[in-house]
């Protein structure tokens, strides 16, 4: 079992930034790749960026050169972080584990507003 606990979302004005944290618990050793999903109203949820535990890393088009996901292995912790956003970001942010079961976090808002 994997547990996985987000934090970060907020309400932020276009072209600002958000960090967004999440951090792993129980099993985390079986853990393969981690990845954060975002699903706007209307929508279906999407693909964001993902990292595999070998380091490589994935982006959605809509994000490349604005979306960073990272880790730190010593605190269990992934982040993604938001640069340049844009009103289209908006959206409820989850993580994602994969060991392979899969695993959610419970989402966090991200509001992109002026």
């Amino acid at each position: 079992q994997v547990q996985l606990l987000e934090s970060g979302g907020g309400l932020v004005q276009p072209g600002g930034s958000l960090r967004l944290s999440c951090t792993a618990s129980g099993n985390i050793f079986s853990i393969i790749s981690m990845d954060w999903y975002r699903q706007a109203p209307g929508k279906e949820r999407e693909l964001v960026a993902a990292l595999a535990r070998g380091g490589s890393t994935d982006y959605a088009d809509s994000v490349k050169g604005r979306f960073t996901i990272s880790r730190d292995n010593a605190k269990y912790t992934w982040y993604l972080q938001m640069n340049s956003l844009k009103l289209e970001d908006t959206a409820v942010y989850y993580c994602h584990a994969t060991t392979p079961r899969s695993y959610w976090g419970q989402g966090t808002q991200v509001t992109v507003s002026s």
